[in-house]
């Protein structure tokens, strides 16, 4: 069954290359991000994980937990990361769950038929300290991500469940938000006392407010 947003992300247990985790006791409450791929090995996926490795103090600023998935198992997944930091100069630093009996990727519908029946595609879930899917983005096996994209969602999603904002197309941090279409006018002038530039009675700007 797929999962869509706001459902409760699959808690499982599962070996990794840092010891045997529990899903949701191993976020604790933080914000997580869990990402697949298709194999151990393959050229697109060496260039992630290194790229990943390299983000982890922007994670690690925005409290965000990184786990990876690939269907090959530990032993494989240490060798591998051995040639990820021969060839992108970083050692990965976070771990990757080994799921060769696909229990993992069943569970989160990492597997797409129609695109290949035997491997993952490249899913991203992002999961929030509830334990609730706030995104899931599903690449295929020839696209790589683009991680500064994954760290702008996650800054939206983080700034936007504390405020009642949302953010416009192409927001970057420190960019002007919108008020949130719930948020009635009068409403609006208590949690924005200092008012907004309204382009339509719907669109309603103001500057982001402060954390």
């Amino acid at each position: 069954m797929a999962i869509r947003l706001g459902d409760e992300a699959p808690d499982f247990t599962a070996e990794t290359t840092q010891g045997t985790i529990s899903f949701h006791e191993w976020k604790q409450g933080s914000w997580a991000v869990l990402f697949s791929h298709p194999k151990d090995f393959t050229p697109v996926c060496t260039t992630e994980l290194g790229t990943v490795a390299k983000l982890k103090d922007e994670f690690d600023r925005r409290g965000v937990k990184v786990i990876g998935l690939s269907v090959d198992p530990v032993d494989s997944h240490l060798e591998w990361e051995k040639d990820i930091e021969e060839t992108q100069g970083e050692a990965v630093n976070f771990p990757m769950i080994a799921d060769p009996d696909r229990a993992v990727a069943d569970l989160y519908d990492m597997i797409h038929p129609n695109a290949n029946d035997t491997l993952t595609v490249r899913s991203v879930f992002i999961v929030g300290p509830d334990d609730k899917v706030k995104l899931n983005l599903t690449y295929p096996a020839s696209t790589g991500r683009n991680f500064d994209e994954i760290l702008r969602v996650i800054d939206s999603l983080q700034l936007t469940a504390k405020h009642s904002v949302a953010t416009p197309a192409d927001w970057q941090q420190g960019g002007d938000v919108i008020i949130g279409a719930a948020v009635t006018d009068e409403v609006a002038k208590e949690k924005f006392p200092e008012g907004w530039r309204a382009d339509k009675p719907y669109l309603r700007w103001v500057p982001q407010p402060a954390d």
